[in-house]
């Protein structure tokens, strides 16, 4: 193979697993699927279709610095497109590669379709667990929307089990409010997932509490399932007023309301009340 070095600081050819490495790739693999060249970074852009959205400035810099010592150690893949080539996977070493200053980067060119494009940047992506969860399960959505895929099929391309995708999925039936505080306070998908059960007023009460207080997946559970209980308790210690309500309208004639420890005979004339007075 013949070393590329304009950029790379080192020939593909000493390529190897370092701490440096930023994503796990099977270069020879690549190779054999596709046309393996430097790219100028202008040629390049990224996918707006790509699940991924957010990119930490900090994490950028950091590989940027790396960049600038050894070099891009491992090619991005792309798909030409249009005269330009549309990032399939690696776009955090684009990012930091200008930042870094280079003017090209290896990149191994595929022909790809729409589908497998978006199957390899969630699995690069999901295997690095980079994605937050909303936009996890947007890509997931995505995969079983537009291109017919079972959440068993997704489970298989990403090495998830399958009630991991549906209930990353089920994130989605979160008000739009709730998912936009996930996201921006870094929220969980444990933290999150007992709110997709519970109606909006409810959440709308108890994420700023989850938020302020740093609330666990475990605390939020708790939480709920506590309250699940009170109301349980609740609704048994109604129906047994309801009964005992009933029971004393029946006996005495007149309507009987019982609040808390109050019990409250309502008379409709005052011959009732003199009948209820008398009888009492």
């Amino acid at each position: 193979m013949t070393a590329l070095k304009s950029g790379l600081g080192r020939g593909f050819e000493s390529l190897i697993p370092t701490d440096l490495v930023d994503e796990e790739f099977d270069l020879t693999a690549a190779e054999e699927k596709g046309e393996l060249k430097e790219l100028k970074l202008e040629e390049v852009i990224r996918d707006e279709e790509q699940p991924r959205k957010e990119f930490s400035e900090e994490a950028i810099k950091a590989l940027a610095a790396s960049i600038k010592e050894h070099g891009v150690l491992q090619p991005i893949v792309v798909t030409k497109e249009d005269g330009k080539y549309k990032i399939v996977a690696g776009e955090r070493r684009w990012r930091a590669s200008k930042l870094a200053g280079l003017k090209k980067i290896p990149a191994i060119i595929r022909s790809l379709d729409s589908q497998n494009r978006l199957e390899l940047s969630i699995i690069e992506n999901a295997q690095r667990e980079d994605l937050n969860a909303i936009e996890l399960a947007t890509a997931y959505a995505k995969l079983k929307s537009q291109f017919n895929m079972s959440a068993g099929d997704i489970a298989e391309k990403v090495g998830k089990s399958e009630a991991s995708i549906i209930g990353t999925m089920r994130l989605l039936n979160l008000p739009d409010e709730a998912k936009k505080i996930m996201v921006k306070e870094k929220l969980t998908e444990g933290v999150m997932r007992p709110l997709v059960s519970q109606d909006e007023a409810t959440i709308k009460k108890v994420l700023p509490k989850i938020v302020k207080e740093g609330w666990t997946a475990r605390k939020v559970e708790r939480y709920f399932s506590d309250n699940k209980k009170k109301s349980s308790a609740a609704l048994m210690k109604k129906h047994l007023s309801h009964k005992d309500e009933d029971a004393l309208s029946k006996k005495y004639g007149v309507a009987v309301k019982i609040s808390g420890k109050s019990l409250t005979f309502k008379c409709k004339t005052d011959a009732e009340l003199k009948d209820l007075i008398g009888r009492l």
